[in-house]
């Protein structure tokens, strides 16, 4: 089985929109770790996608794009995900995120009624992920 999740810190994020009621974090690269079950080795992609919060309240505005994202939580239901995203992610329930950007001290506050990814287009592929040598 594999398990797919996005990398926030490095992820690059090309706009933070309103579309009605909706937050877009929009991301020109999220890296994506992929891991297969049984496998030491993982490894890591990009693809373009989106972060939709339905029915978002902003608490402080929204920081200025492109950036790149420092980390930070994304938060759904009883879950919050630190410093990534799984894929696939669509909930329904009360969603946040706090989400940091570097070179800066703003950071994205927000809450919404629930959240969902859309990933555009196909992952591409970067490199295998080797696990460090032990001495």
């Amino acid at each position: 089985m594999e398990i797919s999740s996005i990398e926030l810190p490095g992820s690059e994020v090309e706009s933070i929109s309103f579309a009605g009621d909706d937050l877009i974090v929009s991301f020109s690269r999220a890296y994506i770790i992929k891991t297969i079950s049984g496998s030491e080795e993982r490894t890591k992609w990009w693809q373009a996608g989106d972060l939709v919060f339905e029915q978002a309240e902003v608490e402080d505005g929204l920081p200025e794009c492109p950036t790149v994202c420092s980390g930070g939580d994304v938060g759904e239901n009883v879950y919050t995900y630190r410093d990534m995203v799984q894929i696939p992610l669509q909930e329904e329930g009360l969603a946040h995120c706090n989400l940091g950007f570097a070179g800066t001290d703003k950071r994205l506050k927000a809450r919404a009624a629930r959240v969902r990814l859309r990933m555009q287009d196909r992952p591409r592929y970067i490199e295998h992920i080797r696990p460090e040598a032990s001495n």
